[in-house]
């Protein structure tokens, strides 16, 4: 069997998620798949799969967004597809927060918030703690509770609160939260190319 691609789960896919992906992919000598950015997810499981096996290095970046559909829609079912994969090894989640119309919530081991600390509390789409330990709502975080990943990081809403997380900026709190997810899941960092 060949050797599994490890890859990073990210629960959004609007284009400034996609800038502040592609530049945390960059610093860690990973690789981002562009093509699966939309709002909402247009590739398929299967489509995402032949994708991940054709990026040069990993970690790959994998985006993935509901566009606040409610239940499972085509984000989550890619997203499933994806992460239970055979050759598809999930080194975490990046758990990204929204405002839903209908709140759709998942378990976080972790969340960061605008200012880039850890805490223990859910965070909002601003990065702003709430009150509820240990979980976030977003968009596309239906099924991340069905799946056995690692780690699931919470953030704000990707490339944006206030700025603070913006590609210009090397994003980062995304950054961090990849350095969580990479350290929590053992990922070795002499494959990193540090």
């Amino acid at each position: 069997m060949r050797e599994k691609r490890n890859i990073i789960i990210i629960t959004d896919g609007d284009e400034y998620a996609k800038k502040a992906i592609e530049t945390v992919a960059e610093a860690y000598g990973g690789r981002c798949i562009s093509s699966s950015q939309g709002n909402p997810s247009r590739l398929s499981g299967p489509d995402i799969v032949k994708l991940i096996k054709k990026a040069k290095q990993d970690p790959v970046f994998v985006m993935f967004d509901d566009s606040g559909f409610l239940g499972e829609g085509a984000g989550e079912r890619a997203l499933k597809h994806v992460a239970n994969h055979q050759e598809i090894n999930v080194l975490g989640v990046i758990a990204v927060a929204s405002k839903t119309r209908q709140a759709e919530w998942t378990k976080v081991d972790v969340c960061i918030d605008k200012f880039g600390e850890l805490t223990p509390f859910g965070v909002d789409k601003f990065g702003v703690p709430e009150m509820e330990m240990g979980r976030i709502n977003g968009d596309t975080v239906y099924c991340l509770d069905q799946l056995d990943v690692p780690v699931v990081v919470g953030i704000g809403d990707i490339g944006k609160m206030s700025k603070r997380d913006h590609y210009s900026q090397g994003a980062p709190i995304t950054k961090k939260a990849v350095e969580i997810i990479l350290e929590r899941s053992g990922y070795s960092a002499s494959s990193r190319g540090e």
